[in-house]
Order: structure tokens, then C-alpha cells, then sequence
């Protein structure tokens, strides 16, 4: 019988990998998971704490997914401790995915925005040129290089890191990479997910350029369904219609990288 993706379903936590003193990945057995789309996410229940929405990670074993998490607020704290044996609730997947181009493809991931990134990576093709940027504060928060750079052994690729205070990988913003390198090449298509500062200026430099790009959003999602209306971004849901959304139309969002919304629902300033 197939599965209601609207129903909650339990898993249990098989491994814990810790990628850096604040970021985990916990790995699960769930056959729908492990073949979601990239840019598609999970609503995810920790039991007797809240539920959040979670991009869905890859697995290098079948039928296998993951959630890798930073500890921030109650509901990521209270994931991010979930340990070997512990059971936590999911739902969908919710969402639309990336539009995959093939040719000189640049992928640009800040934080947990690697996830989708990496999904990416397992369906770009052979004959790919693929550049990642990797951004991240400092080198004790660099995750995801070693498994991008083994992802695309196939390929023509580079694998780059940039950290805010230049302690690993190139000093500054990893935006500023991106507008160092559309500027010194022709990418076919971007691809961003992060903080939506970070998005907002990659998807910037690459739409001005014509470039094809798309950025995956995180907002403050209480339904994942359409309902509660917590995660729209002017007259856009991230749940319903995204979280996948290309240049042209975020170009015209008035909120996009100016606005979000706290948890009553109140739009502020970032």
C-alpha cells in the first residue's frame, strides 16, 4: 500500500555522525526519504518538543536517508540530541526541486544549505563541468568538502571553501567567490542554498549576468502543507511553491533577502 505522505511515520535513528561541534547528520532507514528529489524537504517530529522542516540528506547505503542538523533553537537542539536508538516522526516529502542543466554548472551552499547541494551532486552528469562553493564561518565549521570532492570524482570539478575569518580555504564571504567566478567564466546554471542574505546576493550576480539560477529558501514552516501561512514570502508559500525558485521570479519579490517573518508572523528586517 503506498505510504500517505501527509501521515506521520517513525523511524529510528540508526548513526550519528558528528560533522562539526555544532552540526550532525543522523542517518535512518526510510525507502521514500532516501529517493526524494533535490530541493525537497521533510516536515521532522521530535517527540514532546516541536516539529520543523528538514532537507532531506543523502545516504551512501540503500534505502537509507538523513537529516543533518546545526543546534540553534529548541526543535534543532532537541534533533541534534537525538541519539542512536531514539525514534523521531516524518512526514512528505514537501516541495518542488532544482531544474538540473547540464554544461558548467556552479553549486553554492552556506551552512546546512549544503544538503540540498549534495543531493544535487548525485544527478549531474559525467560529461559536468561542476564548481562547489562552500561557505562557513570558521575551519572548526567546514563540513561536506570531502564527500562533494568524492561525489564528483567523475567529473571535471572543483571543491572550494571559503571561511568568514580565513582560517581554512579562501578568506572572506563565499558570495564573494561567486561573484569572482561568474565574472571570470560562463556558467550554464547556479544553484544557492543558505542564508537568504547569501542567496540573495548569488542569485543577484548570477541574474544579472542572464545567467540561469535557483535558490532553495528557508522559512519559519509550522504546517508544511499550505495551511498555516508562517513560511510566505510575498505572495508565495516556500512550502507550496517552493522551496525551489528560480531568478527571474525572485527578482521580483519585494521580500527576498530584505524580510522575514518571526514565529508570531510579524515581518522584520534581516
Amino acid at each position: 500500500m503506498q505510504r500517505n505522505h501527509n501521515h506521520t511515520t517513525i523511524v529510528t535513528v540508526e548513526k550519528v555522525i558528528d560533522e562539526t561541534p555544532t552540526v550532525r547528520t543522523l542517518i535512518f532507514s526510510d525507502e521514500v526519504m532516501s529517493n526524494v528529489l533535490p530541493g525537497q524537504f521533510a516536515m521532522v517530529w521530535i517527540p514532546g518538543i516541536n516539529e520543523l522542516p528538514m532537507s532531506v540528506m543523502i545516504s551512501n547505503e540503500s534505502g537509507k536517508a538523513a537529516f543533518t542538523v546545526r543546534k540553534h533553537g529548541a526543535a534543532s537542539t532537541g534533533l541534534f540530541n537525538v541519539q542512536v536508538g531514539q525514534q523521531i516522526g516524518i512526514r512528505g516529502p514537501y516541495g518542488n526541486s532544482f531544474d538540473l542543466k547540464e554544461g558548467k554548472l556552479l553549486l553554492v551552499g552556506g551552512g546546512t544549505g549544503l544538503v540540498p547541494m549534495m543531493r544535487l551532486l548525485i544527478h549531474v552528469k559525467p560529461t559536468d563541468d561542476v564548481t562547489v562553493l562552500i561557505g562557513a564561518k570558521s575551519k572548526d565549521e567546514v563540513f561536506f568538502e570531502d564527500l562533494a570532492n568524492r561525489l564528483l570524482e567523475n567529473n571535471v570539478h572543483k571543491v572550494i571553501v571559503s571561511t568568514d575569518d580565513g582560517s581554512y580555504g579562501e578568506k572572506g564571504f563565499v558570495t564573494d567567490l561567486v561573484e569572482k567566478h561568474l565574472s571570470q567564466a560562463k556558467y550554464d546554471a547556479v544553484y544557492v542554498c543558505g542564508p537568504e542574505i547569501m542567496m540573495y546576493k548569488t542569485v543577484q550576480s548570477a541574474h544579472s549576468r542572464g545567467i540561469f539560477v535557483q535558490a532553495s529558501l528557508e522559512r519559519m514552516m509550522k504546517c508544511g502543507v499550505g495551511i498555516c501561512g508562517s513560511c510566505c514570502i510575498g505572495e508565495d508559500l516556500v512550502c507550496k511553491d517552493g522551496t525551489v525558485f528560480d531568478g527571474e521570479h525572485l527578482s521580483k519579490n519585494k521580500e527576498f533577502g530584505n524580510f522575514h517573518r518571526n514565529k508570531a508572523g510579524i515581518l522584520e528586517n534581516y
